[in-house]
């Protein structure tokens, strides 16, 4: 096969392509999720301070979304898209196993802050793949399907290393943990396996790109109405209580049992891989007007988490997982499909962006807020979330202006 020339790709060869970036992201997930299970404790048993542990947790998500905008230009200027995939997959996923290797928590934060940053470094090309390969099959579809594998990933990882702990002699202690991070090393030679083959597979990807897909708004940049959406975006993120928060609360008012509360967030994603299929066929349908499920439900999650019983907390993380399911099938195709090929790198990363911006920011504010009380914390959110929809509606007016 002549790497150098461009075929085009049909429908059999995009799903083939698409289920092999699936596979990617399955193992993956299983490294960098099962990793994170296990890292805050490894790092406490180090000797860091739960002020560290936090500050780090902060740090890192600031930089794995921060970075991505300008991931997104060196995308777009050299479209190197495996080149970058490839190195970035593969900083990212030795860091988590090679927090066994060291003794010093300096170090383990160290490589925690490089595991974000190399995740923010490959994220853009990633997502600018898969929109190609998903513009023969619709893109709610292909980012659908994607996520679903992604979050099957996302479960096995922490699900099989806590049976490793129960069954291991040494427990979660430095040991076993140890044991745990170094076996994060097979997934992670199973992601890059893949990756290989779809590099050898499909040498040029954006040959997926159908013309008839490429947007007439947005070529010379980011349009008007889309950057209303990524703004919208932003402040659903900022509305969106992250799980460690809700199971903060959970655990210390009693309202739901404290030992079911990790079988509570594998439920969520659960829902997610079921609501980022069907909601990204529906896209597929309908087109912009099923974004508008993901706006909406968000704005009942909060009150239903924090102020119900049982029913209303199991309710609202169904809607959680709905919530998370369409931001990464419905939400990315949308930004797919109204940004010119030559500028989707930085479309996917001004909004991964923004979103991890308004996101950090937001989550300080509502777990300053929970100290003032569960009410101040819901207020705060359904009013950021209401703000989104308003904005997903305004900015659905103008990028139906745009196309016109």
């Amino acid at each position: 096969m002549d790497s150098n020339v461009k075929r085009p790709f049909g429908r059999s060869q995009a799903i083939t392509f698409i289920i092999l970036l699936g596979v990617v992201s399955l193992f993956a997930d299983m490294n960098y999720e099962g990793g994170r299970s296990l890292s805050g404790q490894y790092i406490n048993l180090l000797g860091a301070s739960a002020f560290v542990l936090a500050l780090a947790s902060g740090l890192g998500e600031f930089l794995g979304y921060g970075l991505r905008f300008f991931s997104g230009m060196l995308v777009d200027k050299t479209k190197s898209y495996w080149f970058i995939m490839i190195t970035g997959y593969g900083i990212q996923l030795c860091a988590m196993p090679a927090l066994a290797l060291t003794g010093d928590w300096r170090w383990a934060v160290a490589l925690l802050l490089l595991e974000r940053i190399a995740k923010a470094y490959r994220k853009p090309a990633a997502d600018s793949v898969l929109a190609y390969a998903s513009s023969s099959v619709g893109r709610g579809f292909g980012f659908g399907l994607h996520e679903a594998m992604d979050q099957i990933g996302a479960f096995l990882g922490p699900a099989l290393l806590s049976v490793l702990l129960f069954f291991n002699k040494d427990g979660a202690g430095l040991g076993g943990i140890r044991t745990g991070l170094l076996l994060l090393f097979i997934p992670a030679a199973g992601a890059l396996l893949a990756l290989v083959a779809g590099r050898f597979f499909f040498p040029h990807p954006d040959a997926f790109e159908l013309p008839a897909r490429t947007p007439v708004i947005g070529t010379k940049g980011i349009s008007r109405g889309l950057w209303m959406l990524i703004i919208a975006a932003g402040f659903l993120a900022a509305g969106i209580t992250d799980f460690p928060l809700i199971a903060f609360h959970l655990n210390r008012t009693g309202d739901f049992p404290a030992a079911a509360i990790p079988m509570l967030y594998a439920g969520s994603m659960a829902v997610d891989a079921v609501a980022a299929l069907l909601l990204g066929k529906l896209y597929d349908r309908i087109g912009y007007p099923a974004l508008f499920v993901l706006f909406f439900v968000e704005i009942f999650t909060a009150p239903l988490v924090f102020l119900g019983g049982t029913t209303a907390i199991i309710a609202g993380m169904a809607l959680w997982g709905i919530s998370m399911g369409s931001q990464e099938s419905v939400l990315k195709a949308v930004i797919a499909d109204r940004s010119a090929k030559d500028y989707r790198g930085r479309a996917f990363g001004l909004f991964q962006t923004v979103f991890g911006a308004f996101w950090f920011a937001g989550s300080a504010l509502l777990g300053w807020l929970y100290g003032f009380g569960v009410l101040a914390l819901v207020i705060a959110s359904v009013l950021f979330q209401g703000i989104a929809l308003a904005l997903s509606i305004a900015a659905g007016g103008v990028l139906k202006k745009e196309e016109n």
